[in-house]
């Protein structure tokens, strides 16, 4: 069965008091997850430490960092590397999330150096694509995503895929009113799949984990986390509010 995950994406919110405080009630529900499901922090560098020691002990709750930086070392001031995050036992990093591709012009090439330093680092990437609103409008977003897979993370071999999960973000309708339904979801997710089978094989595509990154709450999560081809979610806004992120992990099938 393919790993059903709740990734919480924190962005640059909070202080750390207040992270601890979210931590601690959610970590206070109790949520039992199956051997299958996983919930992920990605909190911003600073709280690493303190949240992988609030989840210490906690059986498939895990800390992501929310990116990396594309050289292994050197002179690149207020970065930080895939091998410092190896230093502090993080297993997670978000990788090409829309924001660092819109804001900071992160390309395709950059994003496979990402992968190949956090795969070498045994780390495993959160790997984001999705389309803008006038590639959607083109009715062009099929071809622009798979474009971001193949140039992102067609130079992998089989075993270094499996490791790979993918975060689907339909920019299109985050922040601009629209809203993106769960067939819509499912429909580009399975398309991802489909791509990934081109390349690597149907075992192996049906055993990747591809989350939905498109405004996902306690109010909708039951509906999208439905979908055959949609294994979670990558939570923005609501992961920030403890009892709707509570939600959102109760809702993994």
């Amino acid at each position: 069965m393919r790993k059903k995950i709740a990734a919480a994406n924190w962005k640059m919110n909070l202080r750390q008091e207040q992270g601890e405080q979210l931590l601690t009630a959610i970590l206070q529900k109790n949520i039992s997850l199956k051997p299958h499901q996983f919930a992920i922090f990605a909190v911003p560098f600073p709280y690493l430490p303190m949240a992988s020691e609030k989840i210490s002990g906690k059986i498939n709750y895990s800390v992501a960092a929310q990116n990396c930086y594309h050289k292994s070392a050197g002179a690149f001031t207020g970065e930080v590397s895939a091998e410092m995050l190896s230093s502090l036992n993080i297993p997670y990093v978000v990788l090409g999330h829309s924001e660092r591709r819109e804001y900071f012009g992160e390309t395709n090439a950059m994003l496979a150096e990402k992968v190949n330093l956090t795969l070498s680092n045994g780390l495993q990437p959160v790997f984001c694509c999705g389309e803008p609103l006038f590639i959607r409008e083109e009715n062009g977003q099929n071809d622009y995503v798979e474009k971001q897979l193949r140039e992102g993370l067609f130079h992998l071999d089989n075993a270094q895929i499996r490791k790979i999960i993918i975060a689907y973000e339909p920019i299109w309708a985050i922040g601009t009113g629209k809203t993106a339904s769960a067939a819509q979801a499912q429909e580009m997710h399975a398309h991802l799949r489909s791509v990934m089978a081109g390349k690597y094989g149907h075992e192996i595509a049906d055993d990747l984990s591809v989350l939905y990154g498109g405004s996902v709450k306690g109010s909708n999560a039951s509906e999208i986390f439905s979908q055959p081809d949609v294994d979670g979610g990558l939570v923005g806004g609501a992961s920030l509010n403890a009892e709707e992120f509570c939600q959102i992990i109760s809702a993994l099938p």
